[in-house]
């Protein structure tokens, strides 16, 4: 058996370690600093045209009237409990609404024809850059409404 044995100077050792630290710093300010580019990888779903975003609806069983609501939003930089209970809706499903904090975007809203929810359900589409961001359904009417999850589970409605 063999032993192998390093001398290194107190200076080295100190030196290895002071670069390790700054290179683990310097890619976790990378990291942090451009979170919408690690943001919903998987859910790089295009909305850029009308098309694209009714074939969306369509892909998850929904049949949608032609006419379409557009609205341009700012995001909060500060989410209020409001907004806080709504991305916990967006997590539900995988997304998450605060990297996109004090940005511009845009709400894509469709009636929905065919859902077993009700006759007044329509969908939200949030898109950044042309790119799904978040998503729900509801139905805005005062006695029956409810905001829920676009996609999976939808047994945690909120009124």
């Amino acid at each position: 058996m063999q032993i192998v044995t390093i001398k290194a100077k107190p200076k080295t050792v100190f030196g290895a370690v002071l670069a390790l630290t700054g290179i683990i710093v310097i890619i976790l300010t990378f990291t942090l600093n451009h979170p919408e580019k690690a943001v919903n990888v998987n859910k790089s779903i295009s909305l850029a045209t009308a098309e694209e975003r009714r074939g969306y609806l369509a892909s998850l069983g929904y049949e949608t009237e032609v006419v379409e609501e557009q609205k341009d939003i700012i995001i909060p930089k500060e989410f209020n409990k409001v907004y806080e209970d709504y991305n916990k809706i967006q997590k539900q499903q995988g997304f998450d609404l605060e990297p996109y904090k004090g940005k511009g975007a845009t709400i894509y809203t469709y009636q929905i024809k065919n859902s077993d929810l009700g006759e007044n359900v329509i969908a939200n589409l949030i898109a950044y850059e042309d790119k799904l961001i978040g998503a729900d359904l509801c139905d805005p009417s005062a006695d029956d409404g409810f905001l829920i999850a676009l996609i999976g589970e939808n047994d945690d409605a909120a009124a």
